[in-house]
């Protein structure tokens, strides 16, 4: 699966551009939302100087109906409201997935993530390159199979090295202990454990296709 995270400027007709630009640093958050007929209902957090004031925009906005604030402090607000635009939910159900909230918006910029196949992954860029929006690859990650990050001697050699002991400090076991145990000579071991050493760094720390 490939995990990736998009920034799309919005179009100019949509109510959150338009609240969102009026407000140009404060952060909007869909928190959750699901479409109900021609309309859609939605969870919604500005982070803001003052939330208040953004808040009150977007119940003030003709798009936006049945307002209903949760809270409110300093910083943050949280409603929930309803919504006559629903253009992100066509969008993503044209490209045939759920949509993954939060949703972040930003003077008219959202911010948004996927999960997808590779298949998905390639319609959804080309769904993006198709409607015209200004659009920008932030981030992409493909997951992989732990069963088959590894060869079968990396892992038969590193389960081995990690039971006995070689990665403990100070090492209760030696390279040329590994070696014997697993049948090889201890070059081969050596470069054995740190090839699969590698791949399992790489694939928990960066999650790019190790080398």
């Amino acid at each position: 699966m490939i995990k990736a995270r998009f920034r799309m400027q919005l179009p100019a007709d949509v109510w959150i551009t338009d609240v969102s630009t009026s407000f140009p640093t404060a952060t909007f958050r869909l928190l959750t939302g699901v479409p109900m007929g021609d309309r859609a209902l939605e969870l919604g957090e500005i982070t803001a100087a003052d939330p208040e004031a953004a808040g009150d925009a977007v119940e003030a906005h003709p798009d936006v109906v049945e307002y209903e604030r949760l809270y409110i402090d300093e910083r943050r607000t949280i409603a929930q409201y309803e919504a006559v635009e629903q253009q992100l939910y066509e969008f993503l159900g044209d490209s045939s997935l759920p949509p993954e909230f939060p949703v972040r918006i930003e003077n008219g910029a959202m911010e948004f993530d996927v999960t997808a196949s590779r298949d998905q992954f390639e319609r959804i860029g080309a769904g993006l390159d198709a409607s015209g929006y200004d659009y920008e690859l932030l981030s992409v990650v493909e997951d992989r199979d732990p069963e088959t990050l590894l060869t079968d001697r990396q892992r038969e050699c590193l389960t081995v090295a990690l039971g006995a002991g070689y990665f403990q400090v100070p090492r209760a076991c030696t390279l040329e202990e590994v070696a014997e145990t697993i049948g090889v000579d201890k070059s081969t071991a050596s470069e054995t454990i740190r090839r699969g050493s590698g791949r399992v760094l790489e694939w928990f720390l960066v999650g790019n296709e190790p080398n």
